[in-house]
C-alpha cells in the first residue's frame, strides 16, 4: 500500500445481492489494509433480504441516507443528493466510489460537486450491470445512457466487473477506453472450496426431498423478471420424461415464485421442481456442493457471482452467451449457449445430465480456471492500484 487513504463508498441497498457483496468486500479488505473507509447506504427494503448485520460487525462506518432509494422519485432524489453531499463534505474523502445505478448518479454528481483545486475526492464507478438492455423500450435506454453519460463527465475511472460492461458502456458512448479497468467481482474463496461433509449435504437433499441419486439442476437468482426461470421450466418439459432422476432447483426469493409454481404445476411438474425460498449467503456453498449442474439463463446480468461460485465448488455451468458469462464459461468449463435458445438448452443439460464423468472433468477445470481471478485479494489490488494511481496524479 502507497499511503492512507479516506475513501467513501456508497451504494442504494444493502440487499443480498453481488452488487452488495462485492462492495462488502471491498471495503472491508480496504479498512484491513490501514485505509479509512466509510460506506453509505440507503435503507434496505423488499423481498432480497438484507446485508446491514455483516456491514455492521466490519472495520469500518456505515452511514445510512432514508432518501437514498431504488426507485425514481425526483424531489426525494434531490433530498439525498443534498444530504449526501453534505456528509461528504464532512468526510472530505480522497476517493469517492459508487455502486449501483441510482448510488452511482446521485454520488457522483455529489463527488463532482465537493472538488477541490486538486481534484480531490476522485470520483470511481463501479459498473456491476447497465440500467440499458435490449429487454425494454429504445426510449427508456435513450434515456438512462442519457444519465450515464452525463455522470461518466463527473467520473474519473470506472471498474467493471467484467470486460463486457465495458464493451456496453463505450458502445454507448459512456466514458473514453483509457479511464476502465476490470475487476472481476470477488468472492469469500474459503466459503467455497471447503466442501461440507457429506452428512451435510444428505440432510439438505432429505429436507428438500431430494434423493441421493438424483442429479440436481440448480439455479440461485432472485425470482424476478429477466432472470430466466421460464426457460428452465420450459426445457424441463421436455428433459423430466427422459430423465426420471432429474431434479429442478430454484434458490431465491422473489415476486414472481408463485407464478412459477403456477407455471410448474400446469406443466405437471410440480414434482420434479424445489424451492429454497430465500436463504442466507453463507448457506449457497452447501446448496452448489449439494447440486450437480448450475443451470443460469438470466437474460440481463454483469457476471453472475453464482457462476463462479458454482465453479469453485466444482460444479460445470450452463450458462447464456451474455453480457460477463463467456468470460468464465466455454467447452472446458461447462457450456455456453444462444440467448434464449430452448434446444441448445435442452440439448447441453441433457449432455450434463447423463454424463457424470463430463461433470466432473469440466467441473474441476471449471475450479482451477477461476481461483485466483475471482479471489478478493486480486480484486482489491486492483481497485487499490486505480486508488493511488488516481492520488498520484497518474490517472
Amino acid at each position: 500500500m502507497d499511503k492512507i487513504l479516506k475513501i467513501v463508498h456508497i451504494i442504494t441497498r444493502l440487499i443480498v445481492g453481488g452488487a452488495q457483496e462485492n462492495t462488502l468486500i471491498t471495503c472491508r479488505l480496504l479498512a484491513q489494509r490501514g485505509h479509512d473507509v466509510t460506506l453509505i447506504t440507503g435503507p434496505s427494503t423488499g423481498p432480497e433480504g438484507e446485508l446491514f448485520e455483516k456491514a455492521n460487525n466490519e472495520n469500518y462506518n456505515v452511514e445510512i441516507i432514508d432518501e437514498l432509494i431504488r426507485p425514481i422519485r425526483p424531489l426525494t432524489d434531490f433530498a439525498a443528493y443534498k444530504k449526501l453531499k453534505k456528509k461528504l463534505k464532512e468526510l472530505k474523502p480522497d476517493i469517492i466510489h459508487t455502486h449501483s445505478a441510482k448510488a452511482g448518479i446521485i454520488g457522483r454528481f455529489a463527488g463532482c460537486a465537493i472538488k477541490d483545486s486538486m481534484g480531490k475526492p476522485f470520483v470511481v464507478h463501479g459498473i456491476h450491470g447497465l440500467a440499458f438492455h435490449s429487454y425494454q423500450s429504445n426510449l427508456l435506454n435513450k434515456f438512462y445512457i442519457a444519465i450515464e453519460k452525463a455522470a461518466a463527465k463527473r467520473t474519473d475511472f470506472f471498474v467493471s466487473v467484467a470486460d463486457a460492461m465495458t464493451r456496453q458502456a463505450l458502445d454507448a458512448g459512456i466514458g473514453t477506453p483509457d479511464k476502465f479497468v476490470t475487476a472481476y467481482s470477488a468472492i469469500e474463496e474459503a466459503n467455497f472450496l471447503n466442501r461440507p461433509d457429506e452428512l451435510q449435504i444428505k440432510a439438505f437433499r432429505q429436507k428438500h426431498n431430494i434423493t441421493q441419486d438424483a442429479v440436481v439442476l440448480v439455479t440461485v437468482a432472485r425470482l424476478f423478471e429477466l432472470k430466466g426461470h421460464d426457460f428452465i421450466i420450459e426445457s424441463a418439459k421436455r428433459l423430466a420424461p427422459k430423465f426420471k432422476n432429474a431434479i429442478w432447483l430454484f434458490v431465491g426469493g422473489g415476486n414472481l415464485e408463485e407464478k412459477l409454481k403456477k407455471d410448474i404445476e400446469e406443466a405437471g411438474l410440480s414434482g420434479r421442481f424445489r424451492f429454497t425460498g430465500l436463504v442466507p449467503p453463507d448457506q449457497i456453498p452447501l446448496i452448489l456442493y449439494s447440486s450437480d449442474i448450475l443451470v443460469h439463463c438470466s437474460l440481463r446480468e454483469g457476471l453472475a457471482r453464482a457462476i463462479p461460485q458454482a465453479m469453485l465448488c466444482g460444479k460445470p455451468a450452463v450458462a447464456f452467451d451474455l453480457d460477463g458469462s463467456r468470460e468464465v464459461v466455454n467447452e472446458n468449463t461447462g457450456r455456453l449457449i444462444e440467448a434464449e435458445n430452448i434446444e441448445q438448452l435442452i440439448a447441453a443439460s441433457a449432455e450434463l445430465i447423463e454424463n457424470q464423468r463430463l461433470r466432473q472433468r469440466l467441473g474441476e477445470t471449471a475450479k482451477e480456471s477461476v481461483m485466483k481471478k475471482f479471489a478478493p485479494d486480486t480484486m482489491v489490488d486492483t481497485i487499490e492500484q486505480v486508488y493511488n494511481r488516481l492520488t498520484a496524479g497518474i490517472l
